[in-house]
């Protein structure tokens, strides 16, 4: 039992910490994806959607408190009840997600691996089995220092949790696992080769045959039946290939520019998911940088998915020179971690990029 107990500790600890700091490498994203979980449509918390920032960055500096304490042996008895219902909540939040396929990846390693619904589930599973273990053991966990050093780790492990999230926050990921990256070329990230696997789908086509339902299971087409047609549902068996980008496009007036801006030289993207959630100082912030960027030759866009009355309005107040586009506003959180963010781009692919504190470490140099 001990020895199991032992190997339990290291592998729970170490993959709540890996998990944490995953998160915590990139909390707004992990907000992004609490704010779909606490949405109508899923949990219908909808009251704790403004505090979705606030609640990711306590989970995540919790999960790697909670794997430091169990390697050193911080307050067992406190450690393992926490790991015991954090990994019992998460096991019904995956779950629960899985079942009704409310949420297609938990976010449970942000953006660095990917995990299906019923894979987040089968590995919050495998937690709990260890967590049991070291719940039944907990008198063989001890302290691997003297208690005054194991406090001081356990000290300088949440001054350090606080002080990276601080740091992320203030400007971006220090690892960007994203297909927005610096280096990544936007438009190579958007296509699908000719030979990828394609979708494959299953349509139950539903009929009332001479007075009885029947269901008819084609791969598209339509089934040719002697009945009236009720309605048509869909199973995906395997999604096929998907590309890394498939939801961002740059619109204006009706018209797709994407393939044109993606295209071209030396261009700066000011990148505001909401006008209206934009800092002040961030706003001010761009408007220096696009005002350069003009004066250098760069061709510079504004992308936001807000409207355009909220757009006239911050382009009268900021004397902005330039002309916002139209972009989904989950492309936009995607791609910059800052409300509001800049990208520089040279045929598409990331130079720069910067959150909008950051601004003046852009080198925009004369390209006219």
């Amino acid at each position: 039992m001990k020895a199991l107990v032992s190997f339990s500790r290291i592998f729970v600890g170490v993959l709540f910490i890996i998990s944490g700091l995953i998160k915590l490498n990139d909390p707004i994203g992990f907000s992004f994806k609490l704010e779909e979980y606490f949405s109508a449509a899923v949990l219908n918390l909808t009251f704790l959607e403004p505090y979705a920032l606030i609640i990711s960055i306590l989970v995540v500096v919790f999960e790697v408190l909670l794997g430091i304490f169990l390697l050193i042996g911080y307050k067992p008895k406190f450690t393992v009840w926490s790991l015991l219902l954090m990994i019992i909540f998460f096991t019904f939040l995956t779950f629960y997600s899985a079942y009704f396929n409310k949420v297609t990846d938990c976010g449970c390693f942000g953006d660095a691996i990917k995990l299906t619904p019923w894979e987040s589930f089968s590995k919050d599973i495998v937690l709990l089995f260890f967590i049991l273990i070291l719940f039944a053991g907990v008198r063989y966990i001890k302290p691997v220092f003297s208690t005054f050093q194991t406090t001081v780790l356990a000290l300088l492990g949440f001054i350090g949790c606080l002080g990276f999230g601080y740091h992320v926050l203030m400007h971006l990921p220090t690892v960007d696992f994203r297909p927005y990256k610096v280096g990544a070329n936007l438009w190579e990230n958007m296509i699908v080769p000719d030979d990828a696997p394609k979708a494959d789908i299953d349509y139950m086509w539903k009929f009332n045959v001479n007075g009885k339902e029947e269901v008819i299971t084609t791969k598209g087409s339509y089934p040719t039946v002697e009945g009236d047609f009720i309605s048509v549902d869909t199973e995906v068996i395997d999604p096929g290939y998907e590309a890394p980008i498939h939801d961002f496009s740059i619109e204006r007036d009706g018209q797709d520019y994407t393939e044109d801006i993606l295209h071209d030289d030396h261009v700066v993207l000011l990148i505001a998911y909401n006008l209206e959630k934009s800092e002040k100082l961030g706003l001010q912030a761009i408007k220096n940088v696009a005002d350069k960027a003009t004066e250098n030759g760069y061709r510079v866009i504004g992308l936001t998915a807000s409207g355009e009355d909220i757009q006239n309005i911050l382009k009268e107040e900021y004397h902005f020179k330039f002309d916002f586009y139209f972009s989904d506003e989950t492309a936009l959180k995607t791609i910059v971690r800052s409300n509001p963010g800049v990208l520089i781009l040279n045929q598409g692919t990331v130079t720069q990029k910067v959150h909008w504190n950051d601004v003046d470490d852009l080198n925009l140099i004369k390209v006219n």
